[in-house]
């Protein structure tokens, strides 16, 4: 486990050829490039970011890492065909932003964007208007009492409904046994900002029964269509920007053909950020956490930063809890050919090697597709604690404040798997270096270049203060 010494005098070192660049990157094949619907994609993403650098690779995207780790953006966003866009692009992606300096977390939140076509990769690129999410609508159990209004159709019972109007409080229903019909009504007509899957699924289904027999979501060719149990097909379309959350899914992000679901949400359905597993999921910490973030703690994050969150949680939970295999390499989808037993600290969490394996799986296979500078973030609501951030001259101070008293750092909801319990972390809104810690060396801070993550203290005691004081210098 790195200290916060440690981490500054990495950071001193790595920082020392830093060159002064744009906040926002484009990275994108050559010969795409100079394709010219492609160009417009890229032209689109320059004149929505301005003085925007662009990178180009030709055999293999791992060509930019030398000059992406000495501009060291904020944002990347990588420009892809559908046909370059697969598991082991993505796989690539993660890998590489993890290499812009010496610690092993994320360095440049990155979104890969891509579509069905140029056509609706420009739509992508060019939307501006920032996304406030007001209204949920999910296939499985989220925490409507987090968001303003939603509702939700259980995959575990049938025929199990929850909804809540704007200003109310959330009211279980009686719903239909087949929800096909009310899935696609809530996106269609409802205008869900918001939507959230779980249970089976292929790159071509989603089978949205978990326990019970239910209809499907099926996609061909970009478009979207539901089909009942009683064998009753008709496309599903909408327009209205949102974005979508494939939390508990196999497959959904894998775009391995033109009639990749992944494909079809982005292209018939309005959808302008997604977030899916390229493979199958059985561990869960790299999706289910994304509510985490993103829904429970409702305004705090945008969604790319939620997702950058959830990742540098399952970093932490890698580099502190299992020793020397943070950094394993491993062919995307395949297990792990390391020894992930825990150390003295994992195993104090009730971690076990299982727990290990796990998190090198969910590692390099969640996709995050879309622009990671568009902003969409859930509508702000009361949250289980308050942090906030000064910055004084060369000090910087969080401070952590619990507003449910001793169920603060608790769970708000456990439906999924390896849910609760993520650290806190506060992004930083420029890099630093030269950190010395002066205040909270008691709750094991990790203080990076560009984030604070403060492991989850558990147990909460309201009159405590809980305070994370250091002295950084900015990256110029």
């Amino acid at each position: 486990m790195k200290t916060v010494v440690h981490l500054s005098l990495l950071f001193a070192f790595a920082l020392g050829s830093v060159a002064v660049a744009s906040d926002y990157t484009i990275v994108i094949n050559r010969k795409t490039n100079q394709d010219a619907p492609w160009q417009r994609v890229v032209e689109a993403l320059r004149q929505k970011h301005a003085d925007a650098d662009v990178l180009l690779w030709d055999l293999d995207v791992q060509e930019c890492l030398e000059t992406l780790r000495s501009q060291h953006p904020r944002y990347s966003c990588f420009v892809a065909t559908p046909q370059q866009a697969n598991r082991d692009f993505v796989a690539a992606v993660h890998q590489m932003t993890r290499q812009l300096d010496s610690d092993p977390y994320t360095d440049t939140q990155w979104g890969i964007v891509t579509g069905y076509d140029a056509a609706g990769a420009l739509r992508t690129a060019e939307q501006r208007e920032p996304l406030t999410v007001s209204h949920v609508a999910a296939g499985t159990e989220v925490a409507l009492e987090m968001c303003s209004s939603g509702v939700w159709f259980d995959e575990l019972v049938k025929s199990k409904k929850v909804s809540k109007a704007n200003g109310e409080t959330a009211e279980q229903q009686q719903g239909p046994a087949d929800t096909t019909h009310a899935l696609a009504k809530s996106l269609s007509d409802d205008t869900a900002d918001l939507f959230v899957t779980s249970g089976h699924a292929t790159q071509r289904d989603w089978q949205i029964g978990f326990r019970y027999r239910n209809g499907t979501f099926q996609s061909k060719a970009g478009k979207m269509f539901g089909v009942t149990t009683d064998g009753e097909r008709f496309e599903i379309q909408s327009d209205n920007p949102k974005v979508y959350l494939a939390v508990g899914n196999c497959l959904m992000g894998d775009i391995d053909g033109p009639d990749a679901m992944a494909l079809a949400w982005m292209n018939n359905l309005g959808v302008h950020q997604m977030v899916g597993y390229t493979v199958v999921t059985w561990y869960g910490y790299g999706g289910w956490g994304l509510l985490d973030y993103f829904v429970e703690q409702p305004g705090r994050y945008t969604l790319a930063e939620a997702f950058h969150a959830n990742h540098h949680a399952l970093i932490h939970r890698l580099d502190t809890c299992f020793d020397d295999i943070v950094d394993a390499k491993l062919q995307v989808g395949s297990r792990p050919r390391v020894s992930t037993t825990p150390n003295s600290h994992g195993k104090s969490l009730g971690l076990t090697a299982h727990d290990g394996a796990g998190l090198l799986w969910d590692r390099d296979v969640v996709a995050f597709y879309g622009d990671p500078a568009w902003q969409a973030q859930m509508e702000a609501q009361p949250k289980a604690y308050d942090q906030k951030l000064t910055i004084e001259g060369d000090r910087y101070t969080l401070v952590i404040t619990p507003n449910r008293g001793e169920d603060s750092f608790k769970p708000i909801n456990t439906n999924g798997a390896q849910r609760g319990w993520r650290p806190i972390v506060e992004l930083l809104p420029h890099r630093i270096h030269q950190i010395q810690l002066i205040v909270g060396d008691e709750l094991t801070p990790v203080i990076t270049d560009d984030f604070i993550l403060v492991p989850n203290p558990r147990d909460c005691d309201p009159n405590r203060a809980y305070r994370v004081e250091f002295t950084a210098t900015r990256v110029p």
